[in-house]
């Protein structure tokens, strides 16, 4: 079975558009280049969900327009479902997009009109599109607001209709543009409650989810790319992502004190307060070990309540591998 999406090399450029000024003052000056994607290389299989993360302004909406054929490269290759983009015939069907842009909607309209319309033009068969639609209303949970204007609905009811709407023609690949940008807390959990359970869980649909929440994405995506400056600087599973930079030698106590006689083959490279003790974090030197910190801190007469490898999430990641390359000369 092909992969669900093959990107290959691609590359964006868009140009600014110059502000009226500009043109009288420098008629023939050339408008200022912005590289989106510079280079971009991945692989989402069929049934995961694929993070693409990373800042404002990195990609990642850029990538998905190609991906969704809204927008071509400039260079590279793209395949979906096997299919280049530029087949839109056979790579549309096969396609939803999920995005937070609620002006894409006709307020005026209720929410099951909404619905009746973009069925249309995703050649629902017309015997069928009834019985969809409140199939769709029920599962993102709409039927008692259907009937109403589609500008009275709350910001997550809106974002319900907008995965409903991608899901009229049942495609097997969501695209989903920061989805639950703009929600509260309890609407954004319920979201990707329903995204894990339902969308991936239950239908195993392929998800490629753009977020800059990167807690958000460490909760739902198997394998994640970190996008920044139009590149993919770290690419794989989650767990590995999250481990960037960090190796086997640096170590997290919890301990009643820290006193300053405690030395060995290792440096504190943190210690803060917790409740009744103090949180150590240690790096070991080459050559030192575990047992080092142990002794020392033992010998001091501390009392050591936890012990284990430090841990890292995935903003604590992204930190360190901005960093990385920036101490590389890499441009940003």
């Amino acid at each position: 079975m092909p992969n669900s999406i093959e990107v290959r090399g691609v590359e964006k450029t868009f140009h600014k558009k110059r502000p009226l000024k500009d043109l009288v003052t420098r008629p023939f000056g050339a408008a200022e280049e912005v590289r989106a994607l510079r280079g971009v290389d991945l692989e989402v299989e069929p049934g995961e969900i694929f993070g693409l993360l990373g800042p404002n302004g990195a990609g990642k909406t850029t990538l998905l327009k190609i991906l969704s054929c809204l927008v071509l490269p400039d260079r590279g290759e793209v395949r979906v479902g096997g299919f280049d983009i530029a087949d839109e015939n056979r790579v549309k069907p096969l396609l939803g997009l999920v995005h937070s842009d609620e002006r894409s909607f006709y307020w005026r309209l209720t929410g099951r009109q909404n619905l009746e319309f973009f069925a249309t033009l995703y050649d629902v068969p017309r015997g069928r599109r009834g019985a969809r639609i409140a199939e769709l209303l029920e599962r993102v949970d709409l039927v008692t607001a259907a009937d109403r204007p589609f500008s009275d609905y709350s910001s997550g009811m809106k974002q319900r209709m907008a995965i409903a709407r991608a899901l009229l023609h049942d495609p097997p690949i969501l695209l989903m543009d920061e989805p639950t940008r703009s929600l509260d807390p309890a609407s954004a959990m319920a979201l990707r409650g329903f995204i894990a359970e339902q969308l991936s869980g239950r239908d195993r649909k392929t998800i490629v989810l753009a977020t800059h929440n990167l807690r958000e994405a460490e909760e739902l995506c198997g394998r994640v790319a970190i996008l920044a400056g139009g590149r993919i600087r770290e690419i794989g599973r989650t767990d590995a992502v999250r481990r960037f930079g960090l190796d086997d030698r640096r170590y997290e106590l919890v301990v009643d004190r820290w006193p300053a006689g405690v030395s060995g083959p290792f440096r504190v490279m943190s210690d803060e307060p917790v409740d009744s003790g103090r949180r150590i974090e240690v790096q070991l030197d080459a050559g030192g070990g575990l047992g080092d910190v142990l002794r020392g801190a033992l010998g001091a007469g501390v009392t050591i309540r936890r012990c284990a490898p430090v841990d890292s999430d995935l903003e604590d990641a992204f930190a360190r591998i901005l960093s990385a390359e920036r101490a590389a000369g890499v441009d940003a």
